[in-house]
């Protein structure tokens, strides 16, 4: 059976997450805020509205965190273009094999849309998805399943037909709760997946269709 592929980007399909701190770091500096690694690192693949109210304190203006997201992401941007994203090891090898297959595919980010679209262009990636949903489709980020189930409904494919490929748990117990198999990809972190492994290299080339039978 062939359905769809339901990819997270960030930290899954391409490291960025150096290029995240220090977008985050310079940008919040300039505006006098200060943030560690830490903080940054358990904020990372989250929505900018919550990562900035848990640093700005909820008292923070609507204004001054969209400003700072805004300012944030314009900032990516420009390093990613300038200094170029690397897919992750399998992940140029996997959407290829997958496209070739027949599969389905969409990006089910957190990030922006103008973002993942500058990184598909960067990593050459924009010709293996049929659909993106990003922060601005969704009201709600993960662990909330919405971003998968949109994703899904714009491929037109039910969820018993699609599998997530996550690296976060946030991002597994999102797709748990969509009716939906699930990879998860980390070295960092224990994943409750269907399917849980540390690298897109260690997957079985019958990975997918076995999720579906």
């Amino acid at each position: 059976m062939t359905g769809a592929v339901l990819w997270d980007l960030d930290g899954t399909l391409v490291d960025s997450a150096d290029v995240h701190w220090r977008s985050w770091r310079d940008t919040l500096a300039a505006d006098g805020v200060l943030i560690t690694h830490q903080q940054f690192l358990e904020s990372f693949g989250q929505r900018n509205d919550r990562v900035l109210r848990g640093w700005l304190g909820e008292d923070a203006s609507d204004e001054w965190v969209q400003q700072l997201a805004e300012a944030k992401e314009a900032e990516y941007r420009r390093l990613a273009e300038t200094e170029g994203l690397s897919p992750l090891p399998g992940a140029a090898d996997w959407v290829a094999r997958l496209h070739a297959a027949g599969w389905k595919q969409a990006i089910a980010s957190s990030a922006p849309r103008r973002n993942v679209d500058v990184m598909l262009r960067v990593l050459g990636f924009e010709r293996y998805f049929d659909a993106i949903a990003a922060a601005e489709d969704v009201m709600r980020g993960k662990p909330d399943p919405q971003i998968f189930t949109e994703a899904a409904r714009r491929l037109m494919t039910p969820p018993a037909h699609c599998i997530v490929v996550e690296d976060a748990p946030a991002g597994i117990e999102a797709a748990r709760a969509a009716g939906m198999r699930s990879i998860g990809v980390s070295r960092a972190a224990s994943l409750a997946a269907d399917v849980a492994l540390a690298s897109l290299l260690d997957l079985p080339a019958d990975a997918f269709d076995r999720l579906l039978t």
